[in-house]
């Protein structure tokens, strides 16, 4: 990437052809770029006392099986001190596929948990009170369906929308960029993305409508300062367009998280939650003016990196883990997850996921970081390192905007060529052996003893398919006929698909036949791969 040029630099401004002016980040030794916590541009945090006042919310990543399985280990976290639940949904789900769909033979509840209902919706949170639980939901293309579901289950318990807090993660264009769980073209599926938004914006006041990730993409290959630089530009552009689908930047904004990875560099990972801060305060301050100080905070949630984990040598994966949570807490984090040390070799046992988040608490309650704000503020490596991401991420943003924006630029497969370069650069690091990994090529040692994760029963998938055929056979087929009717007429219109795709799911119209009716009106994509 190029990076700016001395004149620009010392002008203290670049220009986006698009017209936006974002001034330059200050040099680290300029008083005014370390100031308090809680106050802009928050280098340092977004809250005055940080962990003092408000400890991170422990979020452990769970789903697998069934409903009924993945509601034991949901129970089973809880009990164990984990303070807010993050549902990791298979792979059918996730787009928008029914269990009983041929295209899903194989993989139901294979990687996370199968949800086709209402039915599947509440035996997932029996005995749990949604009301006063917040809820974390790592689904994208048919996010619409999915918050339409919690919702009416919600509903059903007694919570009021008002109450409902969580995230919904209903972030498209990083399945584009990295991750390729996508459904629909590029325009309709930021229609579904602005239209949660918005209806959020006006029944859920407290739901995180979209959390912008970066951890897909740097998991993917790209670098430090590409994971702050790709995330920020996709923010960017789901702010242009929720204030040109009639929405105001104070609407929307203070309700916007982010989601990033923890890598092993230490030093660099602490810093690059730092730099992210700074840099979305100066980037949405400047173009967007907000009046709501929240507007311009990054709330993110962390979760330390599955791709660093190793089968070689797995226990060494634990240590791994514990130092890449040290660095998200030391950088500032709202929320984290941790990975179990056996993720290389399969799902999580219940042991590992447990020591997992005793690896969270651990931290929280034995090391005594957690009454200091920015402990690592002040020190002049992390101060050269948070300034160089900054610059280096604005670099990449300008490129961007050069080309017309994010959502230009993954049509083009500018993001993508940028991950697989570093990827492969990052892997030839590690053959030549000027990356070293303990275990891989590094320490390494013969005749390590066998490990397995969590071994799945076959049969919960069969009787998840036969109970979801025996659901549709009993329901009333005219009440979802005319549900999706609705939901159909309001795809052709620019009404809000939302209020039609929560009565659907109350009428017992299945995942799968909700975006069925979705990819007929809105169609399908391949995105270019960028190689």
């Amino acid at each position: 990437m190029d990076t700016l040029s001395e004149d620009e630099s010392e002008n203290g401004s670049w220009a986006i052809p698009s017209g936006h002016i974002v001034a330059e980040t200050k040099d680290s030794t300029d008083d005014s770029s370390r100031n308090a916590p809680g106050h802009p541009p928050y280098r340092r945090g977004i809250h005055p006392g940080m962990y003092r006042d408000r400890l991170w919310t422990m979020r452990q990543y769970a789903g697998f099986s069934s409903p009924r399985n993945t509601n034991k280990r949901f129970r089973k976290l809880l009990d164990s001190g984990q303070t807010g639940l993050s549902i990791a949904f298979d792979l059918p789900t996730q787009l928008g596929l029914d269990s009983d769909d041929e295209l899903s033979s194989g993989e139901v509840g294979k990687v996370g948990v199968s949800i086709d209902s209402i039915h599947d919706m509440r035996e997932l949170f029996s005995g749990i009170d949604m009301g006063s639980i917040s809820t974390s939901m790592t689904i994208n293309a048919p996010a619409t369906t999915l918050l339409a579901l919690y919702v009416a289950v919600a509903e059903e318990k007694g919570a009021s929308l008002d109450q409902l807090s969580g995230t919904v993660q209903n972030d498209i264009l990083k399945e584009y960029i990295s991750r390729g769980l996508y459904i629909f073209p590029p325009e309709q599926s930021i229609r579904l993305t602005t239209d949660l938004m918005s209806w959020c914006n006006h029944n859920a006041p407290k739901w995180n409508t979209i959390s912008i990730s970066g951890y897909h993409m740097r998991e993917a290959g790209c670098t430090a300062s590409q994971e702050i630089a790709l995330t920020l530009a996709n923010a960017i552009y789901y702010s242009r367009m929720a204030i040109k689908n009639g929405m105001e930047i104070d609407d929307f904004a203070p309700r916007m998280s982010f989601f990033f990875a923890c890598h092993n560099n230490f030093i660099e990972e602490a810093s690059k939650f730092r730099a992210a801060r700074q840099l979305w305060y100066e980037l949405i301050d400047h173009e967007f003016a907000p009046t709501n100080p929240k507007s311009s905070q990054l709330r993110f949630h962390t979760q330390t990196s599955g791709v660093t984990l190793t089968a070689q040598q797995p226990i060494n994966n634990a240590i791994r883990v514990a130092y890449q949570a040290l660095s998200a807490v030391l950088g500032g984090t709202q929320s984290l997850h941790t990975n179990s040390f056996d993720e290389a070799l399969g799902l999580p046992t219940e042991d590992s996921a447990q020591l997992a988040l005793r690896t969270q608490q651990i931290i929280a309650e034995e090391l005594g970081i957690t009454e200091y704000v920015d402990p690592l503020g002040g020190s002049p490596s992390i101060e050269e390192k948070t300034d160089q991401l900054i610059h280096d991420a604005r670099s990449i943003i300008e490129d961007i905007e050069k080309m017309g924006g994010a959502m230009e630029c993954v049509k083009a497969a500018f993001q993508q060529k940028i991950i697989h370069e570093s990827a492969w650069e990052q892997l030839r690091r590690v053959e030549n052996k000027s990356e070293l990994v303990v275990g891989v090529n590094s320490h390494v040692d013969e005749g390590e003893p066998a490990f397995e994760g969590l071994i799945l029963d076959s049969s919960e998938a069969e009787s998840k398919i036969s109970r979801l055929i025996e659901m549709k056979a009993s329901r009333d087929d005219n009440l979802v006929k005319n549900s999706l009717s609705e939901l159909r007429l309001c795809c052709k219109s620019d009404s809000n698909v939302m209020p039609a795709i929560i009565s659907a799911v109350k009428a017992e119209a299945t995942v799968g036949e909700i975006n069925s009716v979705l990819r007929e009106e809105f169609g399908t994509w391949v995105a270019p791969s960028g190689v």
